[in-house]
């Protein structure tokens, strides 16, 4: 019997359903959903109420103790970056060097060739990229825009952080949001497997993108949407030739070209790079429960004891500045 528990994930349809959830048993101390062990089959709700069986490989609890050779694996960190990100950034880069238990190779900054982000790497010994230095287009080539939003800068960030197998010097590369902060212990490899900390939704645009660009079904049960993820640069460029091979130009431009532009969310890297690593290698990916929090303020308004108090509960923080994609008269920021 499948119990419902009020911590489940729901789910979504990566064939474009807006709200839909299934029930699955899980370990809460652990919190851990790995791939494949066990078969079982989840009804879930399509709009317009059709009812359709999905069947997912089921869940075993796995250790969080990390082994020696993931204690020894050392990964680059890469951050894409703007200036209204400086309130923020310093807690992000302090916090990886704290809760990621790997070595931490080079901490790369992507970001506009602006005097204070220029000062900032300096300061905190990261390495400084100038983000129209990395592809062939920039944000001025984006035109992802209506009459009351501008997301061009989003998506420009997204193709940065998929390139960072051009930047990064360590096999794998840790990819964070300017504006997650960290407060529990992360591993992101335990032996040959990868772990993706993942979330209970997604945007179903996210899944019509991937299905255009890669010509298959999204496979992961769960949304990778984490503001966070641990990129492995061989898969990753294996990613972008299939695109490519697929749609016979760059694989950038295919993004753009296949995206729906009328969408303000209509492309996620997370869910892309995630779902390609999963369809090829099931049985190399552990699912982890992202438990991320999202706040409003500012990160060093936060007291050290309810910062404490908050790790009991959630593995990282968020600190979004949504309005800054809101269109006015005086323009906007990404």
């Amino acid at each position: 019997m499948i119990h419902r528990q009020k911590d489940d994930y729901s789910h979504f349809n990566p064939c474009g359903a807006r709200s839909i959830s299934f029930f699955q048993p899980y370990y809460p101390s652990a919190g851990i959903f790995p791939g494949p062990a066990m078969r079982m089959t989840v009804p879930f709700r399509l709009c317009r109420h059709n009812l359709i069986q999905y069947r997912m490989n089921g869940v075993e609890a796995m250790s969080d103790t990390p082994n020696e050779q993931s204690r020894r694996a050392r990964i680059d960190v890469l951050i894409p970056a703007v200036e209204k990100d400086l309130n923020t950034l310093p807690f992000v880069i302090d916090a990886v060097k704290k809760q990621v238990k790997h070595p931490i190779g080079h901490i790369w900054i992507v970001a506009p060739k602006q005097r204070k982000l220029i000062e900032f790497c300096r300061r905190k010994k990261c390495k400084f990229v100038d983000e129209n230095t990395v592809l062939p287009i920039t944000k001025k080539d984006i035109r992802y825009r209506s009459d009351k939003w501008d997301r061009s800068g989003w998506l420009f960030q997204q193709l940065l952080k998929m390139s960072g197998d051009t930047l990064c010097t360590t096999k794998n590369f840790l990819v964070i949001d300017a504006d997650t902060v960290l407060i529990r212990p992360h591993m992101f490899t335990s032996g040959k497997k990868t772990l993706f900390y993942c979330r209970n939704w997604s945007r179903p645009e996210y899944f019509r993108t991937y299905r255009k660009l890669l010509e298959e079904r999204p496979a992961s049960p769960v949304s990778l949407v984490a503001h966070y993820m641990l990129f492995n640069k061989s898969k990753l460029a294996q990613l972008k030739r299939t695109i490519e091979s697929k749609h016979r130009t760059k694989w950038y431009l295919a993004i753009l070209k296949k995206m729906d532009k009328s969408k303000p969310y209509a492309f996620s890297e997370y869910e892309t790079y995630g779902n390609f690593f999963y369809s090829r290698h099931p049985d190399r990916v552990i699912f982890k429960k992202a438990l991320n929090k999202s706040l409003k303020g500012n990160v060093e308004q936060i007291a050290t004891k309810r910062m404490r108090a908050l790790a009991k509960t959630y593995r990282s923080l968020s600190f979004h500045k949504r309005r800054c994609y809101v269109r006015t008269k005086r323009g906007i920021s990404r």
